[in-house]
């Protein structure tokens, strides 16, 4: 007797798509309303919030896809696929961002970081903060940005998966 499972990777896949399609579209908004360069908690949380919430439902989905049965290897593979997939659109679209549709965001996100800096320690030496600019710089490296980007994602990707197959798993019994 064979079992219809289903498949991780298709599960993976539709809802990276969808974390991408929101996170990038809240993004867009931010950029609109001119409150891209914003560095708050409360956007941190929001965006926190649309990632708990779609990697969630996308195992709960495949959870009961599979009859209501999930173990904690499903959840992972399921919530990493998802992670990875948002990581790298969420990557190719701050590539299109920063290429494409605001060129001098890296260099804007570097003059107000510096300035936040002068204003917290006015007393910084021109040294100190020509060594904090080049560590910007280095840091603002497409494919170090990419990089870290995507470890990001997996990383939040790793935690939310796990916590939310622990409270999702159910084994299927045995015979």
């Amino acid at each position: 007797m064979e079992e219809n499972q289903p498949k991780t990777g298709k599960f993976a896949l539709n809802f990276g798509v969808l974390l991408a399609v929101i996170s990038i579209t809240f993004a867009l908004m931010l950029y609109f309303m001119d409150m891209h360069y914003e560095r708050s908690w409360g956007l941190s949380i929001v965006n926190g919030i649309i990632m708990i919430a779609v990697i969630a439902f996308g195992i709960f989905q495949f959870k009961k896809a599979g009859d209501g049965y999930l173990t904690l290897t499903e959840a992972l593979k399921v919530g990493l696929g998802i992670a990875l997939i948002a990581g790298i659109l969420g990557v190719l679209y701050q590539f299109v961002f920063t290429n494409y549709i605001e060129p001098d965001f890296m260099a804007n996100t570097m003059e107000m970081q510096q300035r936040e800096m002068i204003a917290k320690n006015p007393n910084l030496t021109q040294e100190q903060l020509d060594n904090a600019k080049e560590m910007m710089q280095t840091f603002s490296n497409p494919a170090l940005g990419a990089a870290i980007g995507i470890v990001i994602s997996l990383f939040f990707g790793f935690i939310i998966s796990l916590f939310s197959g622990l409270i999702m798993k159910k084994q299927k019994p045995e015979y």
